[in-house]
């Protein structure tokens, strides 16, 4: 980790007392709402009435300290930027660097806060700090009703020399782990060894299953080679039971309804395509096809309330000249291998980076040149025709819905 996401971990878990600490003696701005927040009207979706608030993080830019948080309030149609950042004026860092996952649990919202080596928890009816815990360089999170699992590289990094190359002496890769936070407490409670640089996980089954991609691994000897499996956690022991093996540079997991299990690749870059692949009792059953002219590559994905999965991507992601056609399509594990897909969607934006559905309403993010505020946007019903869009924070990427 670098010494400036050092300062900014040290900075943040200091303030994060002294926030608690005026919170207690002052009740009247820890009871205080964010309703006198300014913001942006837009027309809220079709689903509005079952959820308060449509939460989006922003991850920042790496070693920027300008992670986000902003929220739709979907009862009445204000888009807040940066809610978290003026709810607590007295944390002067922020939310941290590099926002990398979201989730509503427990009643609290947490946020992974990859950079600065965090997971922040917050009260999702005002934005205001909780607790924060402290976990190197965290990825992504997933709950069952006693823990909150999240996925960590332990530290590995890859240094580079003045002529951009990897410098293998100056590196660090060790193997990935799961740690767990106790949700009545907010205490860690013991990690578990993974495969390389672990990314998403789903609880399934009393089972947690974690994609490892070996991002770092890829760039160091002795192998160079991205890790291509899901480890296989049984809950009751916390520990991994068995190893998956299904593709190169796995991304997320996501559970199904009939106890199946969705995993996303991002490939290799370069002769391996990004996809999509279903785990049923522990065995892979396969790539997930829809045939025809279109195969299922994925850029982004989610799974809706319903065990939909949705996906955004395109078959030329290996051309960066062009102009990608994004294309939108879901698949429903229970009439599998049936795939819906979406001719009439429209991404008009360059970089979709976040995908969240609720019903028919489809909100992407997208990242633009990842440097400057990227944007949401609505797109609804039948036609998935572009609704609205917004101006987000710094790399718009991830949801969670309360």
């Amino acid at each position: 980790m670098k010494t400036s996401a050092l300062l900014v971990v040290s900075g943040i878990l200091a303030l994060g007392v002294i926030g608690c600490d005026k919170d207690s003696k002052d009740p009247e701005n820890k009871a205080s709402g964010d309703e006198n927040l300014a913001g942006e009207t837009v027309k809220v979706g079709e689903n509005a009435s079952s959820a308060k608030k449509l939460f989006v993080l922003n991850e920042g830019g790496m070693g920027s300290n300008n992670a986000t948080l902003d929220f739709l309030d979907l009862r009445t149609g204000k888009y807040v930027r940066d809610a978290y950042g003026k709810m607590n004026p007295e944390i002067p860092l922020g939310l941290g660097d590099v926002g990398n996952d979201i989730a509503v649990a427990a009643g609290k919202l947490w946020i992974v806060v990859n950079n600065s080596g965090i997971v922040e928890v917050v009260d999702p009816e005002n934005e205001r700090h909780v607790a924060t815990v402290a976990i190197p360089t965290p990825r992504n999170i997933a709950f069952d009703d006693t823990y909150a699992y999240v996925s960590s590289w332990a530290g590995a990094y890859a240094a580079y020399g003045a002529d951009y190359s990897v410098d293998p002496g100056a590196s660090r890769n060790p193997k990935g782990q799961v740690y767990r936070i106790r949700l009545k407490d907010y205490s860690l409670d013991g990690s578990v060894e993974v495969g390389y640089q672990p990314e998403g996980l789903a609880v399934c089954g009393g089972k947690l299953y974690v994609a490892n991609s070996g991002g770092i691994a890829s760039q160091l000897p002795p192998d160079y080679s991205y890790d291509n499996t899901v480890s296989v956690i049984d809950l009751a022991s916390f520990t991994v039971v068995k190893t998956i093996e299904v593709a190169p540079n796995l991304k997320a997991v996501f559970a199904s309804p009939d106890g199946s299990l969705f995993v996303t690749t991002m490939g290799n870059y370069y002769d391996v395509h990004s996809g999509l692949y279903r785990i049923m009792e522990d065995a892979l059953l396969g790539r997930v096809e829809e045939g025809g002219d279109i195969g299922c590559n994925v850029s982004v994905a989610t799974m809706d309330a319903d065990g939909f999965f949705w996906a955004l991507g395109n078959d030329t992601e290996f051309d960066w000249s062009a102009a990608h056609s994004w294309y939108l399509w879901s698949s429903n594990a229970l009439s599998s291998p049936a795939v819906g897909y979406y001719p009439d969607f429209t991404f008009s934006g360059s970089v979709p980076y976040g995908l969240f559905v609720d019903g028919t309403d489809v909100y992407v993010a997208d990242a633009g040149d990842y440097y400057n505020p990227g944007t949401l946007s609505l797109y609804q019903s039948g036609s998935y025709q572009k609704q609205w869009t917004v101006t987000a924070g710094v790399c718009p990427g991830h949801f969670a819905i309360w």
